[in-house]
């Protein structure tokens, strides 16, 4: 019975109010926004590292992208493994719930970087600095949402990962 009553609630997560293949706005933004905490993280201490020792352009943004994905997948591992799940099992979780909603939210955000006149240069004392690296993790969230809200939909993403809150 309890196994029903779980098996039920993935199923509603995985698609929202019976509405097989569709995924709300809400959860998308929510799974966005989780992503996106965990991208903000290592993009924001990527860059003010790189910025701080003085480091060119590429390999303060590769750092930057290197650290958005470690700590993205660290916020989906540390959710699932608290859910009992192993190591091994968790880390393909994540893998195959976070990869392709930080990529995407890396190319926008770094996209915007690079497009931005002058945001590339701007040191941590100066406030185009954080201007724009605040607007393109906005970017980021806005064109990354529809792409969750399209995995979500379609039991990926991280309709994968609900299935290890309940």
């Amino acid at each position: 019975m309890q196994h029903e009553a779980h098996t039920e609630q993935v199923h509603r997560h995985a698609h929202h109010g019976g509405r097989p293949g569709g995924a709300g706005w809400s959860t998308a933004a929510r799974a966005t926004l989780h992503c996106l905490t965990g991208c903000a993280v290592g993009e924001v201490l990527g860059m003010v590292v790189g910025t701080a020792l003085g480091w060119g352009n590429l390999a303060t943004t590769l750092l930057a992208v290197v650290l958005a994905f470690f700590f993205g997948y660290s916020l989906t591992l540390r959710g699932i493994l608290r859910a009992g799940v192993g190591f091994r099992a968790a880390l393909r979780v994540a893998l195959a719930a976070d990869t392709l909603s930080i990529a995407v939210m890396e190319l926008i955000d770094n996209g915007v970087i690079v497009l931005w006149p002058s945001a590339r240069d701007a040191m941590l004392d100066d406030a185009l600095f954080w201007i724009s690296l605040a607007v393109s993790l906005v970017i980021a969230f806005v064109v990354t949402t529809p792409v969750n809200k399209w995995l979500i939909g379609r039991g990926k993403g991280h309709a994968v990962v609900h299935r290890y809150h309940h």
